[in-house]
């Protein structure tokens, strides 16, 4: 009988079944759905060649990480991606978690998920009864995070975990984010536009020379995350909250895949409301300490012109010219009243930020 499993045991098995049985010394789950074929290794990207079957492994100091992935309706994704994610850590020799985070899945997601839990201790998960959206998603991942440095990355196959390894290598660097950054993306030609658009204009008002905020594969420090309150849609902007916290930021290319299986979740409500998180970051991160600095700008800017309009209007009329058919008068009156009503906004905004003034609020790097 022993024999017998041995010779089983030696049998050639598909090579994510063997990864199982290697990391979990368990029965594996059923995977009737899993496609062996998801990363084509010999892509080049970016004047490199990404083969790394003969790379040494990539030592680092990080010895403890967690990977963060939120799942919606990627039943098809999640045992390739599980299987890569072990095959890249195995050879870096640290202790790591991976936590998915089910954001109200309608399809076999959560049920794999628990599988997977079942068989291997480092696979957990949070399961959300409804879809609340990938900003709650992440910002729960990050309150279970247990690892010195935690890694994000989307379930949907196209972020590569092989890039993992690299995000750490360069945040070892002294960098507290290190963003991905997808120069060759697989996607549609509507996405990439739009992606280019909303990342253009991202620079332009955060003022962070970065090519891709919305890259979902990103590497941040514990500390990072536990001061990041991430909600509603402004994980697109964590680079920018982050930076407004007084955190380095940097960047570097990842290899982007073709999505393999479901649908994407890009849609055109998307530029509506990453419009109306834009206006909201600059103003939580620029102004929420200093609300004069926004309001009485606008509130003088209002009230000089509305000054100036009157003032024009005023000379008319002492050049006996009848004023009565010009509309500017209600014009000038307007933007004088709107000025002083920035002006109050703002004088209320700062006595508010005066008597709520609290030391946690300061973020200490170092002390002694």
């Amino acid at each position: 009988m022993e024999d017998q499993r041995n010779e089983d045991r030696n049998q050639p098995q598909s090579s994510q079944n063997s990864s199982e049985n290697r990391e979990n010394k368990s029965e594996p789950v059923n995977k009737s759905n899993y496609k062996k074929s998801y990363y084509n290794r010999r892509r080049r990207f970016s004047g490199r060649n990404v083969d790394s079957s003969n790379q040494a492994p990539t030592r680092i100091s990080f010895k403890k990480i967690s990977i963060v992935v939120p799942v919606l309706n990627e039943e098809d994704s999640i045992f390739p991606l599980i299987n890569e994610i072990r095959k890249v850590l195995k050879p870096m020799e640290l202790w790591y978690e991976v936590i998915l985070i089910d954001d109200g899945s309608t399809d076999k997601s959560l049920s794999l998920i628990k599988d997977l839990s079942r068989t291997d201790k480092r696979i957990k998960f949070i399961s959300f009864r409804k879809n609340y959206g990938k900003s709650a998603a992440l910002q729960m991942g990050f309150k279970e995070a247990a690892g010195e440095a935690v890694i994000t990355m989307d379930s949907d196959l196209q972020d590569d975990p092989n890039e993992i390894p690299n995000l750490l290598k360069k945040m070892e660097e002294g960098y507290d984010v290190v963003s991905g950054w997808k120069k060759i993306r697989q996607d549609p030609f509507i996405k990439k536009i739009s992606s280019k658009f909303f990342n253009f204009v991202t620079r332009i008002f955060s003022g962070i020379k970065i090519h891709d905020f919305n890259c979902g594969l990103k590497a941040y420090r514990k500390s990072v995350t536990e001061s990041l309150n991430v909600h509603g849609e402004l994980h697109r902007y964590m680079p920018v909250l982050a930076h407004w916290q007084g955190y380095s930021i940097a960047e570097i290319p990842v290899k982007h895949h073709p999505r393999r299986y479901g649908k994407t979740k890009f849609g055109i409500s998307r530029f509506f409301k990453g419009f109306i998180d834009l206006i909201t970051v600059v103003f939580t991160t620029r102004y929420i300490k200093r609300p004069m600095h926004l309001f009485g700008f606008l509130g003088a800017l209002s009230f000089l012109a509305g000054l100036v309009v009157n003032g024009y209007l005023t000379y008319l009329w002492f050049d006996n010219q009848p004023l009565s058919n010009r509309p500017m008068l209600f014009l000038g009156i307007l933007l004088i009243i709107v000025g002083v009503q920035f002006f109050s906004v703002g004088l209320l905004g700062e006595l508010m930020v005066h008597n709520l003034k609290d030391e946690k609020e300061y973020i200490i790097k170092d002390k002694s």
